[in-house]
C-alpha cells in the first residue's frame, strides 16, 4: 500500500481495543494501516492515573506513526452512559440536568467534564446528544435526551455545547437527524422513522439546526432508515443524499461529520462493516468508527484503500477529509495537556448538588417509613449496549436495608408470577414498601409487582432509576420519585429523601404517557 495513502485513510478510522493498555492487535494496526484515533469505554478505563498513562501511549505511538496525533474519543455523556474511573468527576445524564430547570447547569456539567477529560488526555468526547426522546417506547435514548421537546433539547444542548467549548474539548452532537422517535435499537437492529423532510424539520431537526447555528464541530450520524429521504434503503450513515444532500448543502454544515459505530448490527448485520464503510465515505463522512475488532479494522482499511485505487471513493474527498481532520487535531490533539486537575472535591460537590436538584416527585407524598419497611426492586442491569456495565457495588434493595431499619429483597429485572408472590408475601409483614424500577416500563414484570404490592395498601413508594415512565400509571395512593440513574451517589441522595432530610425539587421534562408536564409536578411532605 501507498504509505501516504495509508495515513490519510488512517486519519478518517477510530479503532478500539478491551484492555487497560494498548493490545498487539491494535498496535498491529496503527503501524500498519496507521489507525490514527482511538476510542475508549469503561472497560479500557480503571483509575485517573491509569488513564492519563494511556492516553499518552497512545499519542506517542500515533504521532511517531503518521506525523500527527490521535483523536482519543469517548462517550462521556453523564449518567447512564459514562467512562470515567471513580477517582473522577462523573456529572448526571441529560434529563436529570433538565429536571432542574436550570441550563446553567447543562453548561456547567459540560464544563467541568471538558476540564475532567482534558485532564486524563482525552480530547474528544461524544457529546451532548442533540435526539428527541418522543417516543417513549425507545430502548437506546430515554434519559440520555434532555427531553421530549425540541425546546428543551435546543436549549439544553446548546448549554453544553458553550461549555465544551470552554473548556477546549471537541464536542459532537447526536444522532443526526434524530434517534429520539424508534422503538428499535440500532446496536441490535435496524430503525426506520418514515418521516418527511417537513415533519423532521418541524421537530428533530430543531436541536441540530441551533447546534449547527452555533458553529457546533461534529455531528455524529444515526444508522436509521430514513426512507422518505432516501428511497434506496440505505441508513443515514450510508446515505449521500442525507449526509451532504442534508446536513451539509441545506443545514449548511461545515464540520467534522463523524459515524456512529459501523459494528452496531444496524450496519454490520444488513450491510457489511467494511462496505459500511466505504459507502459512508461517499456519503460524505468524515470520520468513521469500527470500535472492537481488529479484523474488521483491517478489512475496512483494506477495502477503503482498493475504493481509493480504483475510483470508487474520491481521492479528492478522501484528502479534503483529512486534511479537515488534522487540522482538528493541530487544535484538540496536538499539545497533551495531561494533569493532576481532575476528580477535585469542588467538582463533586457541583455534581452533587445537580443531581440531588434533578430529583422529581411526581406524585404523591413523602412519608415515615416506620420501623419496618419493605425495600425490593431489580439489581443494576446493561439496560442497553450504550450504557455502562453493570454496576458492582451495590443494590438498591440491599443499600437501602444498610442504611435504615428493615429488609432487602433483591429481584429479576422482570419478576415472574412465583417470584411476584413471594415478595408479596414478605411484605405483608411490613409497615412500608419501596420499591425501585429500571426501564419498568419495558419489562412487564417490573410492573406486575408495582401493581401487586399496591394492592396490599400500605405506603409505598416507587423509584424509578433509568426512564421516568414506569411512574406513569401508577396507583393513585403511592408515591413516585424520579431519580434518572442507578448509581450509589443517587442513592444517598435518595436515602436523606426518605428519612425526611430533603424534599425534591425537581420537575420533569418529560410528559409522562400524554400526561400535561404541568400536572406532574410533585406533591407534600
Amino acid at each position: 500500500m501507498d504509505r501516504e495513502l495509508r495515513i490519510k485513510i488512517g486519519q478518517r478510522l477510530v479503532g478500539g481495543f478491551s484492555g487497560k493498555e494498548m493490545s498487539p492487535e491494535f498496535i498491529r494496526l496503527v503501524k500498519e494501516f496507521k489507525i490514527s484515533n482511538v476510542i475508549l469505554f469503561q472497560y479500557n478505563v480503571e483509575t485517573g492515573r491509569q488513564l492519563q498513562i494511556l492516553c499518552r501511549s497512545i499519542q506517542e505511538l500515533v504521532r511517531t506513526e503518521t506525523g500527527h496525533g490521535a483523536f482519543i474519543t469517548i462517550d462521556q455523556e453523564g449518567g447512564v452512559v459514562t467512562r470515567l474511573p471513580e477517582d473522577s468527576c462523573n456529572m448526571p445524564g441529560a434529563m436529570a440536568i433538565a429536571a432542574t430547570g436550570e441550563p446553567e447547569y447543562a453548561r456547567l456539567a459540560a464544563r467541568i467534564t471538558a476540564d475532567e477529560l482534558k485532564a486524563l488526555g482525552v480530547n474528544f468526547n461524544l457529546a451532548p446528544i442533540m435526539d428527541i426522546n418522543n417516543n417513549i417506547a425507545n430502548p437506546v435514548i430515554g434519559v440520555r435526551s434532555y427531553g421530549d421537546t425540541a425546546e428543551i433539547v435546543e436549549t439544553y444542548g446548546c448549554a453544553a455545547l458553550e461549555g465544551y467549548a470552554e473548556g477546549g474539548i471537541l464536542a459532537a452532537v447526536k444522532h443526526f437527524p434524530g434517534h429520539g422517535d424508534t422503538a428499535i435499537d440500532s446496536h441490535i437492529g435496524l430503525p426506520v422513522i418514515d418521516k418527511s423532510l417537513d415533519e423532521l424539520e418541524g421537530l428533530e431537526l430543531v436541536p441540530f439546526k441551533a447546534a449547527i447555528a452555533k458553529g457546533v464541530p461534529a455531528v455524529m450520524s444515526s444508522h436509521i432508515l430514513f426512507p422518505q429521504l432516501e428511497p434506496d434503503q440505505i441508513p443515514c450513515t450510508m446515505s449521500r443524499r442525507i449526509i451532504t444532500g442534508l446536513l451539509k448543502e441545506k443545514l449548511g454544515f461545515r464540520g467534522l461529520v463523524v459515524s456512529d459505530c459501523l459494528e452496531m448490527d444496524a450496519i454490520k448485520k444488513y450491510y457489511g462493516t467494511a462496505a459500511g464503510a466505504v459507502a459512508a465515505m461517499a456519503a460524505g463522512v468524515d470520520l468513521l468508527f469500527i470500535s472492537h475488532s481488529a479484523s474488521l479494522m483491517e478489512e475496512t482499511a483494506q477495502a477503503v484503500y482498493h475504493a481509493v485505487s480504483c475510483g470508487k471513493l474520491s481521492m479528492a474527498q478522501m484528502e479534503e477529509s483529512a486534511a479537515k481532520i488534522i487540522a482538528l487535531k493541530a487544535k484538540y490533539a496536538a499539545q497533551s495537556r495531561i494533569s493532576e486537575n481532575y476528580g477535585s472535591e469542588q467538582a463533586r460537590l457541583q455534581a452533587a448538588d445537580i443531581r440531588r436538584k434533578s430529583i422529581v416527585l411526581t406524585q404523591g407524598s413523602l412519608f415515615p417509613l416506620g420501623d419496618a419497611p419493605l425495600f425490593t426492586g431489580c439489581a443494576d442491569y446493561r439496560a442497553t449496549l450504550a450504557s455502562n456495565l453493570e454496576s458492582r457495588q451495590t443494590s438498591f434493595p440491599l443499600f437501602m436495608e444498610r442504611t435504615f431499619p428493615g429488609h432487602g429483597i433483591v429481584t429479576g429485572k422482570s419478576p415472574e408470577e412465583k417470584e411476584i408472590k413471594e415478595i408479596v408475601e414478605a411484605a405483608r409483614m411490613s409497615g412500608s414498601i419501596v420499591m425501585c424500577t429500571y426501564n419498568g416500563h419495558l419489562l412487564p414484570g417490573q410492573m406486575a409487582l408495582v401493581q401487586a404490592l399496591a394492592r396490599l395498601k400500605k405506603p409505598m413508594m416507587v423509584v424509578a432509576l433509568r426512564n421516568p415512565y414506569d411512574l406513569s400509571d401508577l396507583p393513585a395512593h403511592v408515591t413516585g420519585i424520579a431519580a434518572w440513574e442507578y448509581t450509589v451517589m443517587t442513592m444517598e441522595i435518595l436515602a436523606d429523601i426518605l428519612a425526611g432530610r430533603y424534599i425534591p425539587t425537581g420537575r420533569m421534562p418529560v410528559a409522562l404517557y400524554g400526561k400535561p408536564i404541568a400536572d406532574l409536578q410533585g406533591g407534600a411532605l
